[in-house]
């Protein structure tokens, strides 16, 4: 059953009530502030002096490669791996910020889990070692092939367990084709409900359901429900819709008959905080980009997405799937640190290495071994830059407490 949909913020009140989850959030913690907080993050990486970051080839990167951003995601038939999962700041820029994001989220997780200084410094060697392993020429398999630490293993192992009934239950909280209104859904505006069904009239966007289900391309496309998603951080007062489809009609009248349910991610395009690469011909229309970057960066992911308008907005649609799952810390060990340090760097490193050829990969890596001392794995300019980082972070988080807790930013 619906909650009251009156006790709930309507489309006016959104704004504000965002506003204040989205800065409860980054309140939590040091890790939550890093991940809600892209534009610092670019700031910051602007604002070093004590060294130079290495310009990388110009590829496709994640722009906001934190741990939360990289997990398990399936494709269309099913199969499983390890990808970039949030490319919303994708762009045609310098692979060396992506290991920078990536190094200041783990180093982040140390310090909560206690770690000493020391297990970040080895961290931050593994991350190097890792990641420019995969640029080794007869380094072809992909990062599921390499040892996998094991708090990435209970990861893999849930998603490929899970059925549309987890995804239902967790997402929607029902098995039963209803979005149930609450904390995390809310009502619609009338002409939203309306823009959402004359979407998925739209040809386009219906064969994008049709055709990871493998139905006929003329199969129908039936909107059941839909609701406005309270999700994410960075995310938050965007345009986010959940919306519950029924593929395929029932021969007799024509309608959805409830056996093939299929839940579906809208989410408004922004321009992205990432710098992108000098004279870098990248779609202009945010959605378009989006989608592009899923493409080269995880495929599995892309090829689900489509690049659409809504209400006037540039939004990306996304099909979910139940194996799709977020890599999430709470504690380190100083051997799962290390291990998992590698690891995901193999899968940044991986993702990377397929959009060059043998010569730019042989020559970025030789540039990731620049400044390499005899005594740290890990080049001087990735350990100065992420120090540097999260010294200004740890400011930015505190400072953000501060005004938190003196009311002066949305409570």
């Amino acid at each position: 059953m619906r909650t009251n949909s009156q006790k709930l913020p309507g489309p006016d009140d959104r704004a504000e009530l965002l506003a204040g989850k989205r800065n409860l959030k980054m309140a939590r913690s040091a890790s939550a502030y890093v991940r809600g907080n892209t534009l610092k993050f670019y700031e910051a990486l602007a604002a070093l002096k004590s060294h130079t970051v290495p310009e990388g080839p110009s590829i496709w990167i994640c722009g906001d490669c934190h741990l939360g951003n990289l997990g398990p995601v399936a494709n269309a038939q099913g199969q499983v791996e390890l990808q970039i999962r949030d490319l919303d700041q994708t762009v045609t820029g310098n692979p060396a910020h992506d290991l920078i994001r990536l190094g200041l989220s783990l180093a982040t997780a140390a310090r909560g889990s206690d770690l000493p200084g020391v297990t970040t410094a080895k961290m931050l060697e593994q991350l190097i070692v890792g990641y420019a392993q995969s640029f080794d020429d007869n380094s072809t398999e992909p990062p599921e092939s390499f040892a996998m630490p094991s708090t990435v293993q209970l990861v893999m192992k849930q998603a490929v367990k899970r059925t549309w009934g987890h995804l239902a239950r967790e997402r929607i909280e029902d098995t039963r084709p209803t979005i149930p209104l609450g904390k995390r859904f809310w009502p619609l505006a009338k002409k939203e409900r309306r823009a959402i069904e004359q979407l998925f009239e739209k040809q386009v966007v219906s064969r994008l359901a049709t055709s990871i289900r493998a139905h006929a391309d003329d199969a129908r496309v039936e909107v059941v429900d839909a609701a406005y998603w309270v999700k994410g951080c960075s995310s938050l007062g965007r345009l986010r819709y959940a919306v519950l489809l029924d593929i395929g009609g029932d021969s007799t009248n024509g309608r959805a008959s409830g056996r093939d349910l299929c839940l579906m991610d809208i989410k408004e395009a922004v321009q992205a905080a990432a710098p992108r690469t000098t004279g870098a011909h990248m779609p202009r229309d945010n959605a378009v980009r989006v989608v592009e970057g899923a493409r080269h960066l995880a495929p599995f992911l892309g090829e689900r997405m489509r690049a659409e308008h809504f209400l006037e907005r540039s939004i990306v649609l996304r099909e979910l799937r139940p194996q799709d799952l977020k890599i999430e810390i709470d504690r380190l060990t100083e051997h799962e640190a290390m291990r998992t340090a590698r690891f995901l760097a193999q899968v940044v490193g991986h993702a990377h290495a397929r959009q060059m050829d043998a010569a730019t990969r042989k020559s970025w890596k030789t540039e990731l071994q620049r400044n390499r001392s005899k005594t740290l794995d890990a080049p001087s300019w990735l350990w100065a830059s992420i120090v540097e980082m999260m010294i200004d972070h740890e400011r930015g988080y505190l400072e953000h407490c501060r005004k938190y807790a003196l009311g002066q930013i949305n409570s």
